[in-house]
């Protein structure tokens, strides 16, 4: 059984930088899709960015673009979201999550991801 574990969240000035890691285990695949989310408090959850671990190939929300990378240690299995310039708006719960069944994990498409991981916060102050 596939297991996520969300770290390195916190609370920043605006303007400043995070890293959020994600461990993967318990999986055989070669490759899949993982994905990073936020909430935040009143809204829906919404898709972060994506990153193929096999291929390498990403994708982001317009939100981020510019400002996020996602990243993949395929040797450490732990995909990374390096969040710089941060905004209050980016305010919210990050969950990581993995698409090991569909191939899919579409940014917009929350429903293709198979595994959660319990979320990291973030806070950004003015």
């Amino acid at each position: 059984q596939v297991r996520l574990v969300e770290s390195g969240g916190g609370s920043v000035q605006a303007g400043g930088s995070l890293r959020l890691s994600c461990v993967a285990s318990g999986y055989a695949e070669e490759s899949f899709i993982m994905g990073w989310f936020r909430e935040a408090p009143g809204k829906e959850r919404e898709g972060v960015a994506t990153i193929d671990t096999g291929a390498g190939s990403t994708t982001y929300a317009d939100s981020v673009k510019g400002r996020f990378t996602i990243s993949q240690d395929n040797a450490k299995r732990t995909t990374y979201l390096e969040m710089n310039n941060l905004k209050p708006e980016d305010t919210a719960m990050y969950y990581c999550a993995a698409d090991t069944m569909y191939g899919l994990g579409r940014l917009q498409d929350e429903g293709d991801f198979d595994t959660w991981g319990q979320g990291t916060q973030v806070t950004v102050s003015s």
